[in-house]
């Protein structure tokens, strides 16, 4: 490719929230690495998925249980498709949003496509499980910073209602998660100290958060059991925000993931200072690219989800 080098490259996988309802369909249509790996996926899981990406209905694909694969099988679909137009290109860096990391295990090499997509759907079961058993939600705040967030977050929390940083997105984006009470008073604070803006998100679960607790004996259990590899590029962690280098390093993370905040902002500065200047988002939308622009402005993301997408690198 023009313009860049792997060796200055790394590649991005989104995570939820970034699911559109038809996603992956038009490439299935242009690759047939792309209708394979959907109908890989739909095999493996012993159910239809694709055809609830692509037709739904919306509130099918919005269930955590199926945003998780199916986010994770149109990111496949997209990174076979650039190794087949682009071979040999072995970015820097890999990194996914939250259960965008279970789609950078397999850009790493150290998951197979089966094993890591078995796991997105038990990690989606087990949120959702987790939600019901514990109810809570998600807002965004735009305006305040982490250390601003922190303290209200403190102050608003009691001890059976928790509220803590989820998501630190880019700088002044910031998602925090836990008991909608907790959420409440948050947001209430949040807009006294000067926040932009202060939202609840239209989802049923509190991930990132300490009620999450409840999906986390069975999710360890399933992290145990994964065959698993050292990463060949690294995998920039969520919880660490620097490279796992190890399978023992990325069993550790992904564990911690559930009730721990994705140090998003950290982990884009950790890939830029080592010499990262070119972004390539592999999955539905451009979220992550647009999160980019708000950390660093002088770097470049390519969002690469649609025919598109691909046209314009060829």
């Amino acid at each position: 490719m023009t313009g860049f080098s792997p060796e200055s490259t790394a590649f991005l996988f989104p995570g939820q929230g970034s699911q559109t309802l038809g996603m992956g369909q038009e490439l299935t249509h242009a690759f047939p690495a792309a209708k394979l790996t959907f109908e890989e996926a739909d095999e493996i899981l012993h159910f239809p998925l694709s055809k609830t990406a692509w037709e739904g209905p919306e509130r099918e694909l919005n269930d955590t249980i199926n945003t998780q694969p199916a986010l994770l099988v149109h990111s496949i679909a997209c990174l076979r498709v650039f190794q087949l137009t682009f071979p040999g290109f072995i970015p820097a860096f890999v990194a996914g949003h939250s259960m965008g990391e279970i789609s950078a295990l397999v850009a790493s090499g150290a998951a197979s496509f089966s094993e890591a997509l078995t796991l997105a759907r038990k990690r989606g079961e087990l949120m959702k499980q987790a939600g019901e058993h514990s109810p809570g939600g998600m807002a965004a705040i735009l305006g305040l910073d982490i250390p601003s967030l922190e303290k209200i977050c403190t102050e608003a929390r009691t001890a059976n209602e928790p509220v803590q940083v989820a998501n630190d997105n880019s700088p002044g984006q910031v998602v925090i998660s836990g008991a909608k009470p907790a959420l409440e008073r948050a947001i209430s604070l949040a807009q006294q100290s000067g926040a932009r803006r202060a939202v609840f998100l239209a989802v049923s679960i509190a991930a990132h958060s300490e009620l999450m607790i409840h999906a986390q004996e069975a999710f360890n259990e399933a992290v145990k059991v994964l065959s698993m590899y050292n990463p060949a590029p690294p995998i920039i962690g969520n919880v660490t925000a620097s490279p796992l280098l190890s399978s023992d390093e990325i069993r550790s993370d992904l564990c911690a993931q559930l009730t721990s905040r994705v140090r998003w902002t950290e982990s884009i500065r950790f890939m830029i200072s080592r010499g990262v200047n070119t972004f390539i988002e592999l999955g539905n939308g451009n979220v992550l690219t647009g999160l980019l622009k708000r950390i660093d402005p002088q770097v470049t993301g390519i969002p690469l989800g649609a025919p598109q997408d691909f046209n314009i690198l060829v």
